[in-house]
């Protein structure tokens, strides 16, 4: 199979530079919706003035349910724990894994780089629902079934900027580093996305993967697109 790539610098290294404190600075996102309005967020860790006053140690963080009772309510996050199968660190070698400042500072330069796409690979009712500003909705099951999404997936495909020559191979040369995530790290739809995407050779230097996914976005308390959050 004749694949070429363009080699890109590691980016994560790049990103974090002048990234310090920018979860609390924030970074704002302009978002097109399905009704062709735009919603401006402004991306940023928010912490109630009254969780600024928990002091930080054994018996307040850790007590009971991985909170004292003395802890406010509006400075706990809860999670429903059901099914799902924790994902490794890395799930290649070769395969960067972003934390959250990764994300922010990835979401800030992608604002003026069109080389750059945040990825929800969730089915299109859990995108709709909530997802994490900026984010452009992929299905995982477009590319992993990618037989039984033929147009879908040839159609993401040229959004990512893959092209055909004329003998039937993918052109990577112009193809644009993607960072995928789902709903958290026991979540396998990005992986899945992942793998099949390495299937049929995209570039794993234009892959990246922000494991913690929805579920530690939101317990780091970061802005996400549910309506009561919006920033107009």
């Amino acid at each position: 199979m004749r694949i070429q790539y363009m080699f890109l610098p590691m980016l994560a290294a790049s990103l974090l530079i002048g990234a310090e404190g920018i979860e609390y600075s924030g970074v704002m996102v302009t978002v097109n919706t399905a009704e062709k309005k735009q919603i401006n967020y402004l991306i940023e860790r928010k912490i109630p003035a009254i969780c600024k006053k928990v002091p930080i140690n054994n018996e307040m963080l850790w007590t009971g349910n991985f909170a004292n009772p003395k802890v406010p309510e509006a400075c706990k996050s809860t999670y429903v724990h059901t099914k799902g199968k924790l994902q490794p660190l890395q799930l290649y070698d070769d395969l960067e894994t972003y934390g959250e400042l990764e994300v922010l500072a990835f979401i800030k330069k992608m604002q003026t780089n069109d080389n750059l796409l945040l990825v929800d690979s969730r089915k299109e009712s859990w995108f709709n629902y909530m997802t994490i500003p900026g984010a452009i909705n992929m299905p995982f099951n477009y590319f992993k079934k990618r037989n039984n999404y033929e147009f879908h997936f040839e159609y993401a495909l040229k959004y990512l900027g893959v092209t055909k020559d004329k003998e039937g191979w993918y052109d990577f040369r112009n193809a644009k580093t993607l960072l995928l995530f789902c709903n958290g790290p026991w979540c396998s739809q990005s992986p899945a996305m992942i793998h099949a995407l390495r299937e049929i050779g995209y570039p794993v230097e234009k892959l990246k993967w922000y494991r913690g996914g929805m579920q530690d976005w939101l317990g780091a308390g970061l802005t996400s697109t549910r309506k009561s959050e919006a920033k107009r």
